[in-house]
């Protein structure tokens, strides 16, 4: 590195340092300066987010399938072990600042040249009087060694919390997971309650449809209509057939979704789908925004991962610093396995201290820390990012929701007006003032009314399980 971009280098990364630690307080008092024009009517005492969710969904059968889903559900438990990966890594972590030791026993045996400066020491020695030393030289040891790095820059322990943050940021990725898996089971729910209306909807118009056939048939024999009356009427209540069994090709696969996110084979899915016209979406308080940063699973994720790199930078600093190790031995040694209990003659033991540093070849370790910083820097843009999706998500499904009620009460207005419409269009027919396009196509309006009618319920329960979900409820 050039000596004179050093004092830029090292004031970019105090920089850093500082915008890593105050994003989070940043964030918060953005949020909070937003919220009286974006939350209407919020305060800190309302947030739905801290319902849990068997209190939040009512309905029984609902309730079932979410306990199923979160005890069996295969991308759950997959999360589950990754928690654990996690844990142990932590723990892993924590053993690398204290000492390791290590106990051991040998045996072996050696034979030396006699013209080597071994061979003559034994040649002309002798271990005691009158006693030579034995050829092969048999060596047998049994004894404990340890050594201990001492974390004088808290390298070793800032590794250690980092892996512990990130252990707890995989808790709240699992309670993330558990959010999307409830929000995913009930919109599947009410998607199918929805179709089941729709399907209800289309059997009780092709019955219509039929009895209108049937009066067309007989207005043709009178002479009052055309076969072109008779079969256009034939062709609606083919095609309305042909819905029919659309309908319920998306009814099994809604259930096969539901099912597979249970984490069971096909089966019927237990509803109560005909009390979905009464259904009412919960009431949603919103809370202020700076509550997302306490239920969002995912920004408390991306808070955990914005503290742990800002230790693996602390820690890969740590790196080049002179590293001060201790070793240690104690054992018993001798050339008779009879003789290791002759203390202390066969005792042996060492202390050792070592002080070392990188001095020639530090690109390695420059290239790390170089690593760390821009992972730091990552996590503060994923942290930003993070907060600012929720934030979106919130305020597009609270006017969501608002939205949907209007058009849901215009919609049924004209449910109604389409419905009393089909009665008088047919009486006209009778008395030859209609003509029977007319009764066709109000049969078919009629019908596309009823159907948008129960699409807008469902996508008024879809939002309500959606801004229940970008608060952060549902983990719980």
């Amino acid at each position: 590195m050039n000596p004179s971009t050093k004092p830029l280098v090292i004031t970019c990364l105090g920089a850093l340092l500082a915008l890593s630690s105050c994003v989070p307080a940043l964030r918060v008092r953005e949020v909070r300066k937003n919220a009286p024009s974006t939350y209407a009517g919020a305060n800190d005492s309302m947030n739905t987010a801290a319902t849990p969710w068997s209190q939040f969904f009512t309905d029984p059968y609902l309730s079932a399938l979410i306990d199923s889903a979160l005890a069996n559900s295969q991308e759950l438990n997959i999360m589950l072990q990754e928690i654990e990966i996690a844990r142990n890594e932590a723990r892993a972590r924590k053993g690398d600042y204290l000492p390791f030791v290590d106990f051991g026993a040998s045996a072996g045996a050696e034979k030396v040249g006699e013209f080597t400066r071994d061979g003559a020491v034994e040649h002309n020695l002798e271990i005691a009087e009158h006693t030579k030393f034995p050829e092969p030289l048999p060596d047998f040891m049994v004894g404990a060694r340890a050594s201990w790095e001492l974390d004088v820059w808290k390298k070793l322990r800032n590794a250690k919390k980092a892996a512990t943050l990130r252990y707890l940021g995989s808790i709240e990725g699992r309670n993330f997971m558990v959010t999307n898996l409830v929000a995913e089971i009930a919109n599947s729910y009410y998607e199918l309650m929805a179709l089941d209306n729709q399907l209800e909807i289309l059997r009780n118009n092709i019955a219509i449809q039929q009895d209108a056939l049937e009066i067309v048939k007989l207005e043709k024999q009178a002479a009052k209509v055309t076969e072109l009356a008779v079969r256009r009427f034939e062709a609606e209540v083919l095609k309305n057939r042909s819905v029919q069994y659309d309908i319920q090709q998306r009814v099994v696969e809604t259930e096969n979704r539901i099912n597979f996110l249970v984490g069971r084979y096909p089966q019927l899915v237990q509803r109560n789908s005909v009390a979905f016209a009464s259904l009412i979406p919960a009431v949603i308080s919103a809370g202020l925004p700076a509550q997302l940063l306490t239920y969002r699973p995912d920004i408390r994720r991306a808070e955990m991962e914005l503290a742990a790199a800002k230790l693996d930078v602390t820690s890969a600093k740590a790196n080049f610093y002179p590293a001060v190790r201790l070793t240690a031995g104690v054992g018993l040694n001798a050339f008779d396995a009879s003789l290791l209990t002759e203390t202390p003659a066969s005792l042996i033991y060492n202390v050792a201290g070592d002080l070392v540093a990188p001095l020639v070849n530090r690109n390695a370790i420059k290239a790390a820390y170089a690593n760390a910083n821009a992972r730091q820097l990552q996590a503060v843009y994923d942290y930003e990012r993070t907060v600012l999706n929720a934030h979106m998500e919130v305020v597009n499904q609270l006017s969501n929701i608002q939205n949907l009620r209007s058009s849901y009460d215009l919609r049924a207005q004209q449910v109604e007006a389409l419905s009393s419409s089909i009665t008088i269009s047919t009486n006209l027919f009778r008395s030859a003032r209609a003509d029977y396009m007319e009764v066709l196509l109000t049969q078919r309006d009629a019908l596309e009314s009823r159907f948008e009618l129960v699409e807008t319920r469902k996508q008024q329960m879809n939002a309500m399980v959606n801004v229940y979900q970008a608060l952060g409820g549902g983990w719980r």
